[in-house]
């Protein structure tokens, strides 16, 4: 019953990111990085885990892009589809070396990867479909973020990117896999 209604949740939302209008989303997004570059663990961070943004989420190319551009260094997710793991990998750009990877999602290429060790991430910047005030998240259904959450140490802080339709105010029963964020930012 808990799967069927966070598949529900889910598909209902995926829809709903989908139809938003392009400045809407654009909007949004600004506000909603204008929050993230004044949180303490933000400034203090000097690596940062983005994730690249797709099908309607809070648009996250041009937080990379500034994030680069204060110093600060930036890791992207590749997918280990064969493990089911994300791997960290620094980036010096954002957007020549990178390929769509599994899911349609961009990464970077093969070639260009540079492993980051967990210990080096100061911060972690994560999707997700829903999420509810206490950071409980849904995300696409595949786990990647979960296990990835559940592999850092304790003290690297998460925080949760959405649009206010995706907070909700109780995400249902978590599974003993969810795993939440620490703070979850919305406009």
């Amino acid at each position: 019953m808990i799967k069927r209604t966070k598949n529900y949740i889910r598909s209902q939302l995926l829809k709903r990111l989908k139809k938003q209008k392009e400045v809407e989303q654009l909007k949004r997004s600004f506000k909603i990085q204008n929050k993230l570059f004044s949180l303490p663990e933000f400034i203090k961070a000097k690596m940062i885990l983005f994730y690249l943004s797709f099908g309607g989420e809070v648009e996250t190319f041009r937080m990379i892009q500034k994030t680069m551009s204060l110093g600060k260094k930036v890791a992207l997710p590749v997918i280990n589809s064969r493990n089911k793991r994300l791997i960290p990998s620094l980036i010096s750009d954002c957007g020549y070396n990178l390929e769509l990877g599994p899911y349609g999602i961009r990464q970077p290429k093969k070639k260009h990867m540079r492993n980051v060790a967990l210990d080096k991430i100061d911060l972690i910047i994560v999707p997700g479909v829903a999420f509810d005030l206490h950071g409980n998240r849904i995300g696409r259904g595949l786990g990647y973020y979960d296990r990835f959450l559940h592999s850092l140490p304790k003290e690297i802080p998460s925080i949760g990117l959405a649009f206010d339709f995706q907070v909700l105010g109780r995400i249902p029963s978590l599974e003993s896999h969810d795993f939440p964020v620490d703070k979850v930012l919305h406009a």
